[in-house]
């Protein structure tokens, strides 16, 4: 029996190998897989000292595959069952309409969160869209990449009113999704995206004067908000072949009287404290929570450490992100939001538990904390 066990692992892993060449190959000729940085960017890159030898770096020593082999791991997600791993039928979700985003004053700090990542900040009188990944389907392979729970979305990317800015943490397909940028990108008046990433919005059609890529601790201005780009402790991609060729980033925003943090995708580090001394409090951190695994255990943060980064930052409030759209690791579809308010309650951390849709209006009466996902 040995032997046709071998054998049967040698085919399946051959099969594997061939998927993967077939799919990349599709991926560098599908538009969804973006740009490239130019030789003059790339060299501007490396003067930015986390830039080396063709790829962006974490500030500490950050290793991708932390308990086994990126095969190993591929293995168990295709093979390994994980009970709870999506929700039973489509996740509650309130629609939001484009009347009810154009209803606020300047003084308004309203956060109304899609799923997965995708979010709309409305501050200082400004529409801001973090990583609208708005389509139903992921990436040019969706027969490959997780599908969503839910067929349709609180709004669509046609919906939305006019946008001020959309920012990217990062390139990966569950953040920067071409189809939404393809929709959104003559109704946006400012992209702000990591180094290097810029180049996937160009090949996408969106104007060059409305890209603005930015480096860790870079700065821009909007007539009463401050963008501020921070770090975050990640990776990048869209391929087999351009590992870290973009860089990553957490976001700051800062009007005259409201501070809202966004961490963007990444493990636990000592960036969150330092983000905190200089640009905390925050009265509003929305914080990856979710899709973690002890096998990547540095690029994403368990949802304990999660709480522990709001804290770090210095937040008065806690919005868990990165999950309730897609099952890309091995834990029940609602973990997350379950440990991570566990903790939040254990450390005294005020946390926000919004359906999909339901905005969070700060000031404004009591937050959303339904336990909807249980």
């Amino acid at each position: 029996m040995r032997q046709p066990r071998r054998l049967f692992v040698r085919l399946l892993g051959g099969f594997l190998v061939a998927l993967l060449v077939v799919g990349g190959a599709f991926a560098n000729l599908s538009p969804e897989f973006g740009g490239k940085p130019t030789k003059a960017q790339r060299a501007a890159y490396a003067k930015t000292g986390h830039y080396r030898d063709g790829e962006f770096q974490n500030l500490v020593p950050t290793t991708l595959m932390t308990g086994g082999s990126t095969f190993s791991s591929l293995w168990k997600f295709l093979f390994t069952k994980t009970p709870n791993e999506r929700p039973a039928a489509p996740l509650p979700t309130q629609p939001l309409t484009p009347a009810h985003i154009q209803q606020k004053t300047n003084e308004t700090v309203r956060v109304t969160w899609f799923g997965h990542s995708a979010s709309l900040v409305e501050i200082a009188g400004k529409n801001v869209l973090l990583d609208p990944m708005l389509s139903v389907q992921m990436g040019p392979l969706s027969w490959v990449t997780p599908k969503r729970y839910n067929p349709q979305l609180a709004i669509t990317a046609e919906q939305l009113p006019a946008i001020d800015a959309v920012l990217i943490s990062h390139d990966h397909y569950d953040h920067l999704d071409y189809q939404t940028i393809r929709r959104l990108k003559d109704k946006t008046a400012n992209f702000y995206v990591p180094l290097g990433v810029g180049a996937h919005l160009l090949a996408w059609g969106v104007a060059p004067a409305k890209i603005h890529e930015m480096d860790w601790g870079d700065s821009l201005q909007l007539p009463g908000l401050t963008i501020v780009s921070t770090p975050t402790r990640h990776f990048s991609g869209r391929g087999l072949t351009n590992r870290n060729s973009t860089s990553w980033s957490s976001w700051v925003l800062k009007s005259a009287t409201k501070r809202v943090f966004y961490s963007g995708d990444g493990g636990y580090g000592p960036h969150f404290a330092a983000i905190g001394r200089q640009h905390g409090p925050f009265d509003l951190a929305l914080m990856e929570c979710g899709q973690y695994d002890a096998d990547w255990a540095e690029i994403h943060m368990m949802p304990e450490q999660s709480v522990q980064a709001a804290l770090d930052v210095q937040a008065r409030l806690m919005l868990p992100v990165h999950w309730g759209a897609f099952t890309e690791a091995h834990h029940a579809w609602n973990e997350p939001v379950r440990r991570a308010t566990t903790e939040a309650a254990r450390r005294q951390l005020p946390i926000t538990t919004p359906q999909l849709g339901q905005p969070v209006t700060l000031n404004a009466g009591p937050l959303p904390q339904v336990r909807w996902w249980q």
